[in-house]
């Protein structure tokens, strides 16, 4: 079994999800923040959600405060907002850390499989990670990068067929 399939996260909720429970989609895994100014990412995140969920894509949000603090509220606030504000219906994640020795262990995995441009640390919130259908970790994107650039390499990992040996 891939790596990534033996992590396990907690829901806004409270529900522990094995990432064995996405065997089989594509990912999409984000650092989020409610007050940043990438903070219209989750609007571009839920449209790749609803265009491309039949099709076997989910994103996983992830909130995080590490990056001057732009997600301070606890969870009932977190899940409030995005529903209201950007529609929200994908996955949402216990605020986690995603840099330094607190880092979850789906981020610590994340940045070793795909370092940045300038090392392995996630610079900035809306950093997004994209994995395909077998669990391996396929791209990295800047967090500026919008729905339309990463588009095609969603469509591309969508296509892939997997072979479970």
């Amino acid at each position: 079994m891939n790596q990534f399939y033996q992590f396990s996260a907690n829901t806004l909720q409270g529900q522990r999800v094995p990432m064995q429970t996405y065997r089989g989609k594509v990912l999409l895994v984000v650092n989020t923040a409610s007050k940043c100014g990438l903070t219209p990412h989750y609007q571009d995140m839920q449209q790749l959600y609803q265009k491309y969920a039949d099709q076997g894509l989910e994103v996983l949000g992830f909130p995080c405060n590490q990056f001057r603090q732009q997600e301070p509220g606890d969870a009932d606030v977190i899940s409030s907002f995005c529903e209201i504000n950007y529609g929200v219906r994908f996955p949402m994640f216990d605020k986690v850390e995603v840099n330094g020795p607190h880092a979850h262990p789906i981020f610590r995995y994340l940045r070793a499989q795909l370092p940045g441009w300038f090392g392995s640390s996630i610079k900035w919130n809306f950093t997004k990670f994209l994995i395909g259908r077998d669990g391996v970790p396929i791209r990295r994107f800047a967090p500026v990068t919008r729905r339309r650039t990463m588009e095609p390499a969603i469509q591309q990992a969508l296509a892939a067929s997997v072979s479970w040996t």
